[in-house]
């Protein structure tokens, strides 16, 4: 890619940061909704899960893909694909008629979505080449997903309470047409060096063990942990990752290499990435049920009450971004993990949802601390590899945390769903949700014990040594290329 001024640095910035808030205002706005798509469309728990895990689980299942395409045939040239796939997505997830129709539409929006996020975070890797200016770049990017959770809300709110809850799927079409146009004229195309081939069987065995595992989570509170059709889908998963633990080794260019997790940062981040959006997808779940349908809220008043966790996500994403590229991950995440862990224990013990004191102070807690963890997660992820993989390390980044988000709906709703089935919806909804908070809680633990392991002299010491491989591998293969 040809050297760019700063200022054009800056503006192809600007245009990637645009599908990341058309992908993020996507989700938070859509969780507003959720209470009025449940009565118009007359869904269930269950049903208002599938609304968001068929986005989250055709995004995971594909990122892997995109990113490995982008590297192989243009990342500009994927990147367009993407935002006119993810515009007329939403425009017909705004027609739907029904449940059936909108879940379906919405992973018509994802396969869009795959090409968006990872592929814009490789262009920004090749962009920002210095490692300060890239991590600060990063943390501007995370800024982004914190404005789009404090807008989400409250734009979801307004037009859902004034037009409907098919007006949120309108906000992505000018901007999606916008970055469409800006793209084509200011971003310049890029590819990789020697980017791999396509993996066909391990694209099939991602989508099984990630949609199989999907289901029977969602699935089982309704059919039965024991039922025949938990148990086959539960069986699909366990032998697809058996079936990627033993095949994607053998391959010279396989979907996932696993020895980029031999990187312990890498790793880490990957964990890291899959606990942080599990919390933030169930966080946000739990939350817009109660508030509307306990508390009776309305969308835009229920989108105010959750203003102070966006707003600290928005302060704190791209502070955590400098504190990244001045001292490294470790201290962002070690505010991170202990933030969200207190967040999740005022709820789970002290019923921090009866009363707004202690509601408004969970939600400044897990607002402070998902606005440290993005930051250090998608620099982990891309700063240790090989600038020729990019858009591969980028999209596992990209891909853990829509997993993790997609595993934290389809848990905490079925624990949600298993709890309010044994009593009304209204009155056991609060205790139903105790052990929700608790796997939130557990969550944040996890990030700190994770983040203090992988972000020491030992763990560098493997990244360095993994990138070291990773190059000698690829300077070998681009060397018998050119031999052949």
């Amino acid at each position: 890619m040809p050297e760019l001024t700063h200022r054009r640095r800056l503006l192809v910035l600007a245009i990637c940061c645009m599908s990341l808030l058309i992908v993020s205002l996507d989700n938070t706005i859509l969780n507003v909704a959720l209470p009025s798509m449940r009565k118009e469309l007359h869904a269930s728990v269950a049903g208002m899960q599938w609304t968001i895990d068929a986005y989250t689980l055709v995004l995971a299942s594909l990122l892997m893909l995109a990113g490995s395409t982008a590297d192989r045939i243009g990342r500009r040239r994927v990147f367009r694909a993407g935002l006119v796939l993810f515009t007329l997505g939403s425009l017909l997830c705004s027609l739907a008629p029904n449940l059936a129709s909108l879940v379906a539409f919405r992973m018509v929006q994802a396969v869009g979505g795959s090409m968006l996020n990872p592929v814009a975070m490789s262009i920004i890797t090749n962009t920002f080449t210095e490692p300060r200016q890239r991590a600060r770049a990063i943390g501007v990017w995370g800024g982004v997903v914190g404005i789009s959770m404090a807008a989400g809300p409250l734009i979801g709110g307004v037009l859902v309470d004034s037009i409907g809850w098919r007006s949120i799927f309108w906000v992505n079409l000018p901007v999606g047409v916008a970055a469409l146009l800006l793209t084509w004229r200011y971003v310049p195309e890029s590819r990789a060096p020697k980017a791999r081939r396509p993996d066909p069987v391990g694209q099939l065995l991602v989508i099984a063990l990630l949609g199989s595992l999907t289901y029977a989570i969602i699935e089982a509170p309704m059919a039965g942990w024991t039922s025949p059709l938990i148990l086959a889908f539960s069986a699909v998963a366990v032998l697809a990752l058996a079936g990627l633990l033993l095949y994607e080794p053998r391959r010279t260019e396989p979907l996932i290499d696993l020895r980029f997790f031999r990187s312990a940062p890498f790793s880490g981040a990957t964990v890291i990435a899959v606990c942080a959006f599990a919390s933030l997808g169930g966080f946000l779940f739990l939350n817009t049920l109660y508030l509307q349908d306990i508390r009776g809220l309305s969308a835009l008043h229920a989108g105010l009450y959750m203003l102070p966790m966006a707003a600290l996500t928005f302060v704190c994403a791209p502070l955590a971004g400098r504190m990244v590229g001045s001292h490294g991950p470790r201290l962002p995440l070690l505010i991170a993990g202990p933030a969200m862990a207190a967040s999740g224990v005022l709820f789970a013990v002290f019923e921090a949802e009866t009363s707004d004191p202690l509601m408004f102070t969970g939600y400044v807690l897990f607002g402070l601390g998902f606005g440290m963890v993005n930051a250090p997660i998608t620099n982990t992820a891309v700063s240790g590899m090989p600038r020729s993989q990019a858009g591969v390390a980028a999209a596992v980044a990209s891909t853990s945390r829509q997993i993790g988000q997609t595993l934290g709906v389809a848990v905490i709703g079925a624990v949600l769903a298993a709890g309010v089935a044994a009593t009304s919806y209204a009155e056991g909804f609060v205790a139903a949700s105790r052990p929700a908070w608790w796997i939130i809680a557990g969550c944040g633990v996890g990030i700190l014990l994770v983040g203090a392991l992988t972000s020491g002299p030992w763990a560098q010491e493997t990244a360095r040594r993994t990138a070291e491989r990773l190059e000698e591998r690829t300077g070998a293969q681009t060397s018998e290329s050119t031999n052949a």
